[in-house]
């Protein structure tokens, strides 16, 4: 009586889809560098379809597989979408109080994060002026809105 050899098949390496979660090195850049990078620090987990990569992102990320590296590049706006100008607007002092520290005094490059008037989340502006009498004017733009994006990832795993 023979016995049958054992397989030692391997089974191909999962591939991403749609509500698949990840395992991952990744890194944003803009025209001016890295905006964000866990290379060379803990992986990041996330899950596909939950919002936490723009939809374009995950799009070119389908059907790669665990251990893949890729480059990605985007044009001008199409992560963050274009530069809109209805976005950048003044913010009064007494306003401003209200949502973050009385005492805080602000300076042209500065980014802020600011309690949304319901107090359930928070936005982030840069400060582009600051008038005499304390106001700001803030660019609630994505810093890489209109901009050219590389996203680099490496998968590690694939669920």
């Amino acid at each position: 009586m023979s016995q049958a050899a054992p397989s030692h098949a391997t089974l191909p390496s999962a591939t991403i889809e749609p509500g698949s979660f990840l395992t991952l090195h990744y890194r944003l850049a803009g025209p001016q560098g890295d905006v964000i990078s866990t290379f060379g620090g803990a992986p990041a987990t996330l899950s596909i379809g939950s919002g936490e990569l723009a939809p374009v992102v995950e799009a070119r990320l389908m059907g790669l597989a665990e251990g893949a590296h890729v480059t990605l590049d985007f044009a001008p706006g199409e992560v963050f979408g274009a530069r809109n100008p209805d976005m950048i607007q003044w913010l009064p002092r007494q306003e401003l109080e209200q949502l973050g520290d009385p005492q805080e005094h602000y300076a042209v490059g500065d980014a802020l994060q600011l309690a949304t008037p319901d107090g359930q989340g928070r936005f982030a502006a840069v400060v582009l002026a600051v008038r005499e009498d304390g106001a700001l004017r803030l660019d609630f733009n994505h810093p890489l809105a209109g901009q050219p994006v590389t996203f680099e990832a490496r998968i590690i795993g694939v669920l």
